[in-house]
């Protein structure tokens, strides 16, 4: 038995212009929804990442000042003295017989998730060149660097990080 297309010119096969439009046009307006919505994920998810990391680096500061008899780590060696061994001064060790050591409290610096500064992974007291996290060494606080290339705050972000945290403003931008 034969196709009854094969001897009837009139019937074609496949999709008519009409058709394939009105397919382009629904998938466009799927695209239009769906982006907006996977790229609000990604930063919310950013967000959420930089909030986990500012809880296991002051996390860390406070194990260390537990360690240390209340001291927090130094302002100009935070990083080393949080992802290293150090004695009950906050030195690295000397190895003499009976000496404590304590440490390392994280085993990397995280990198900044969010801002302008994402990626970096340096931690100093001010903002300077590869600084992702600011600390306060009298309280023993490391805050994200969310200041913008040209030196303010950038607050927009600031604000999300505190609708998601319990963070308030001035753990995020004071001194």
């Amino acid at each position: 038995m034969e196709h009854a297309a094969a001897h009837n010119p009139k019937m074609t096969h496949g999709f008519s212009l009409i058709e394939l439009v009105i397919v382009v046009v629904i998938i466009g307006i799927i695209g239009a929804i769906a982006v907006p919505r996977m790229s609000r994920g990604s930063e919310g998810a950013s967000v959420s990442a930089l909030i986990g990391d500012l809880k296991v680096l002051n996390n860390a500061t406070d194990l260390y000042a537990a360690e240390h008899g209340g001291d927090y780590p130094s302002g100009p060696r935070v990083a080393a003295q949080l992802t290293g061994k150090t004695n009950a001064l906050g030195n690295t060790p000397t190895g003499a017989v009976g000496e404590i050591v304590y440490g390392p409290y994280i085993r990397t610096v995280p990198a900044l998730p969010v801002g302008e500064k994402k990626g970096n992974t340096g931690i100093a007291t001010a903002d300077g060149a590869g600084v992702g996290w600011i600390y306060t060494p009298a309280r023993g606080l490391i805050r994200p660097n969310l200041t913008k290339l040209g030196g303010t705050i950038d607050e927009l972000l600031v604000t999300k990080v505190i609708n998601a945290s319990s963070f308030i403003r001035n753990d995020l931008v004071k001194p």
